[in-house]
């Protein structure tokens, strides 16, 4: 019964996103864009271990399901609570659970199309030299090292309206991009951009993708991931108990 009702609920989330055309443009078609500009100036060019536009679908990458994954369940969330939905939703039959698990569950397809669209325009210019099963491992990491993003675009979305929490979400997300160097190589980029990454969960999450393409140590960025779950899961929990009080 839970599943079918599941089902029901992520259904009307992935029919809610494309409702949404500017959530669609900004989340969705934004980092596309982005990604085909740089892979055509730069994605020929010749890294350490790999093609430039090999390595832009894991920083990219990052950024392109963070953008989904990250804004859309907490806005989500924000939007329910000022329409009243989510407290219609606490006492009806279905498990609340359930419907903030939809939220998170239903932005994946879109973070897979973001990857599978970078992708092939990494192919089409040439600057793709990465084997399927490592492509499939870079998308899996990113997918599941989402999680956490999603539980704090939740957290936030509880503690604010939709304007305030898409405000937020964006002020964390675009700066975090650029001193992580997910849109440009941290070194092209200033020292001190390097030592402020070391702190920031989206660096990790595209240490860990690049890691799936030239075998570079992913012990360490996972652990810094799996902590920031941990926190943003008890921080989405209170959140969440601010919300109901």
């Amino acid at each position: 019964m839970n599943i079918r009702i599941f089902r029901v609920e992520v259904a009307d989330e992935l029919r809610a996103i494309v409702r949404e055309p500017t959530a669609l443009l900004f989340a969705v078609l934004m980092p596309v864009a982005f990604f085909a500009l740089f892979v055509s100036l730069y994605g020929n060019q010749q890294a350490e271990t790999m093609s430039a536009g090999t390595s832009m679908l894991a920083t990219f990458g990052t950024f392109g399901v963070l953008s989904v994954a990250l804004t859309n369940p907490g806005i989500g969330v924000a939007a329910d609570r000022e329409r009243g939905w989510l407290r219609a939703k606490r006492v009806s039959a279905v498990p609340i659970g359930l419907t903030l698990a939809a939220k998170v569950v239903a932005a994946l397809p879109y973070a897979a199309g973001v990857l599978l669209a970078m992708s092939v325009i990494a192919a089409l210019t040439g600057s793709l030299d990465a084997s399927v099963t490592e492509l499939l491992r870079v998308w899996i990491v990113l997918l599941l090292g989402a999680l956490p993003f999603a539980l704090l675009g939740l957290a936030v979305g509880f503690q604010l309206g939709a304007n305030a929490t898409t405000a937020v979400l964006n002020a964390f997300l675009f700066p975090s991009a650029v001193l992580s160097g997910l849109w440009m190589p941290l070194a092209i980029l200033p020292a001190f951009f390097g030592h402020i990454a070391q702190f920031l969960p989206t660096y990790h999450l595209a240490q860990l993708a690049l890691a799936q393409l030239d075998g570079g140590a992913a012990v360490g960025h996972l652990l810094v991931l799996l902590g920031m779950t941990a926190l943003a899961a008890a921080f989405a929990a209170l959140s969440y108990r601010h919300a109901r009080s």
